[in-house]
């Protein structure tokens, strides 16, 4: 019993979902240490972003399954969820979703005797919990959630920098528009169900023809600050080459998904997706090491 609710809770977050933004993170994270001089950096700063990213989008994701339940109902793609089919309640979930709020506040204690973290901490937790109604008051809810893990590799440097630099402001950008293009082309899914509910959306907005393009520029606009943080930083060819594989991946990834044939989107959205993240942060982190 007790491992099925613990199941029920990990698939209602995602949690294997982590793959898309916490790799940004330790890259952020990797580049942080080794501009303080050795790429390393300290063990518990690492489980320190590990833990913060781990309970600040388990508190998104469960406020998000909170806020989004009753159009969760009515959308056929979505009503099997765990709380439009009474498989958990709202009040457990609400509770998962505090309990991970505040572990998330607590858990940027470790960066002490930094204290930016624990200062950004509720700023930054607030912008993630506020997407959730983001779609009933503007079409640029994709770019709210892009910007919500672009914020990964930026408060992973100043957790363990203690400061800003353009490195990590570049690769945010980076992550904002790959996550507005991928979360385009999973909204086009919804198109027509968005019209009805009179939530907005760009697929809504533009229709999924236009919509799969606008996607396909933000994907495109992705490669110039990745390839602008390689030559400020300064990167190698171990970096460059995945940003050339990157890119090719974001070609792949918009082969899979026509306006008249969006079975593939999950494909899209989860395989390639994490090919990207995972494949960056290793080339990355291969780099600083050689």
């Amino acid at each position: 019993m007790i491992g099925a609710r613990i199941r029920d809770f990990l698939e209602l977050i995602r949690f294997s979902h982590t793959l898309f933004a916490l790799p940004f993170a330790l890259m952020g994270a990797a580049l942080a240490a080794h501009s303080q001089g050795g790429w390393h950096g300290r063990l518990r700063d690492w489980v320190g972003i590990v833990v913060c990213m781990a309970t600040a989008r388990s508190a998104a994701m469960a406020f998000n399954r909170v806020a989004d339940r009753h159009h969760d109902a009515l959308n056929p793609r979505t009503a099997s969820r765990h709380l439009p089919a009474g498989r958990l309640s709202v009040a457990a979930v609400s509770v998962f979703a505090a309990v991970s709020s505040l572990c998330f506040i607590a858990a940027t204690l470790i960066f002490l005797p930094n204290r930016l973290p624990i200062a950004l901490s509720i700023p930054v937790l607030l912008w993630l919990l506020a997407y959730s109604y983001s779609k009933r008051f503007t079409s640029l809810a994709h770019v709210w959630l892009g910007v919500s893990l672009g914020l990964a590799p930026i408060a992973a440097w100043i957790a363990i920098a203690g400061g800003l630099a353009w490195p990590p402001v570049l690769l945010g950008i980076a992550v904002t528009a790959w996550v507005a293009g991928f979360d385009i082309i999973y909204a086009c899914q919804d198109a027509d169900f968005d019209r009805s509910a009179g939530l907005k959306s760009i697929p809504r907005l533009l229709g999924v023809k236009h919509a799969l393009r606008a996607a396909a520029a933000l994907h495109a606009a992705m490669i110039a600050p990745l390839i602008a943080l390689g030559l400020i930083y300064p990167l190698g060819l171990p970096y460059f080459l995945g940003v050339t594989a990157v890119a090719g991946l974001l070609l792949y990834e918009h082969a899979l998904v026509r306006p008249d044939d969006l079975s593939r989107v999950n494909q899209a959205f989860f395989h390639v997706n994490a090919w990207i993240s995972v494949g960056l942060l290793c080339v990355t982190l291969l780099d600083l090491a050689v």
